[in-house]
């Protein structure tokens, strides 16, 4: 049976022990706190009694099966233990067979939120591409704040071009949430004139987030784009910061920004200090 051990505690009590045996060693606190990795790695290197004489540092390298290692840590977060980076580490040392476990974890309507956001990073951390299409499907019908698709989508951003075409076949079926999600990777691939319409509509669309649809238009490199985010910078509505974003798009499509005052913006006057 697979038990979930409190690392974290258990190093705690280890370094609880140390600061008592060998404070007088150290100058200071920050002495102190500035030897903790050198601590670590010994708490790391010593056998310990509550692992049966095993180093806590070689412990999970005994498990190899994917399954019991992706489902240990499952177990952890269930139980509310910490999950120990020893298993996060181990589970990635044993590579390929472990990313297969880990994406049926994201299927899994079952599995705990947190199990799936630490496999989303671990999947990441192994540059794997194999949730690719999984991730693409969580945004078609996302809500605008989910932690859990933005996470995806990290990973997305970082397989790089590989997910370009799948996301462009993907995008008509997605909601508007969906569809913001997936421009801020496509904006990273100039050239799609589907994309291009998609950043400009959601510039129209959203002037309270212009700044955002600002910089994709600048990266999406389009000059027709120019003339609204002109129009933008020169509304009297546009404060400072987004005023900076406008300005930034429209130099990096080869545009001139109109020249603007700002003394009276609260934002301004916060950067700058502007005296009434």
């Amino acid at each position: 049976m697979r038990k979930c051990i409190d690392f974290d505690t258990r190093f705690a009590d280890y370094t609880s022990k140390w600061m008592t045996e060998h404070g007088k060693e150290y100058r200071n606190f920050d002495a102190m706190e500035a030897d903790m990795p050198r601590v670590y790695m010994t708490f790391l290197n010593t056998p310990a009694r509550w692992l049966d004489g095993v180093t806590p540092g070689a412990y999970f390298s005994q498990f190899e099966d994917a399954k019991d290692l992706v489902d240990w840590m499952s177990d952890y977060v269930r139980q509310g233990v910490p999950v120990p980076d020893l298993l996060l580490d181990q589970i990635q040392a044993v590579g390929k067979p472990c990313e297969k476990r880990l994406v049926a974890l994201l299927k899994d309507e079952g599995a705990p939120e947190e199990a799936k956001m630490t496999a989303i990073g671990l999947l990441r951390e192994m540059e794997s591409t194999q949730p690719k299409m999984l991730y693409i499907e969580w945004q078609l019908q996302r809500a605008q704040k989910d932690e859990m698709c933005d996470n995806a989508m990290e990973s997305l951003q970082a397989m790089g071009s590989v997910v370009v075409q799948p996301l462009l076949e993907a995008l008509p079926r997605a909601n508007q949430a969906g569809q913001e999600a997936m421009l801020d990777v496509l904006a990273n691939y100039p050239g799609n004139e589907q994309v291009f319409q998609l950043a400009l509509r959601l510039f129209h669309e959203n002037e309270s987030r212009r700044a955002l649809f600002a910089s994709y238009l600048g990266k999406l490199g389009d000059d027709r784009a120019l003339p609204a985010l002109i129009a933008a910078a020169q509304d009297d509505r546009t404060g400072y910061v987004d005023f900076i974003e406008l300005r930034n798009a429209i130099e990096m499509l080869g545009g001139v920004a109109p020249e603007r005052e700002f003394d009276s913006d609260p934002d301004y006057e916060a950067l700058f200090g502007v005296d009434r």
